[in-house]
């Protein structure tokens, strides 16, 4: 049986994913606020000049932009002390510029893994993998 730290971390990542998954960037940010620590150390790809809760609020923008109806399935959690591993698998229709990238329509999916640190019960570290290479492929943007 989790512990109610590992619970209480479990509940605030489910607490995210919903906001990721209702599409509104407004509840994105909220969210974020509530979520994670002002001074997150984020160890994943994120927009140069950005860090902290600001950069994890700046990709969820562009990844909005770009795919309005994005959803992040969790397949998989894992708890250890302060730490929360989900590996997810990720959806969504190509409807906005991504990456340099026109709009093309084409719907992608694609698998991340992320290990998320928790401290004062809110995020306080991302270390992330996505496969941004098959993302890429998916529309169009290397050869498959």
């Amino acid at each position: 049986m989790p512990t109610t730290g590992a619970t209480n971390h479990t509940a605030t990542l489910e607490r995210l994913h919903s906001a990721v998954n209702s599409g509104d960037p407004e509840a994105v940010s909220k969210a974020i606020d509530e979520c994670v620590a002002p001074d997150l150390l984020f160890h994943a790809p994120v927009p140069v000049g950005e860090t902290g809760a600001k950069a994890l609020k700046r990709v969820w923008e562009v990844l909005l932009r770009a795919f309005p109806d994005i959803h992040v399935a969790v397949q998989e959690t894992v708890t250890e002390g302060d730490k929360v591993v989900v590996r997810n698998t990720v959806t969504g229709t190509h409807l906005g510029e991504y990456r340099g990238l026109p709009p093309t329509g084409k719907t992608v999916t694609y698998d991340e893994i992320f290990i998320f640190r928790f401290a004062d019960g809110r995020i306080a570290e991302v270390r992330g993998v996505v496969d941004v290479l098959t993302q890429l492929r998916q529309l169009g943007a290397l050869p498959s």
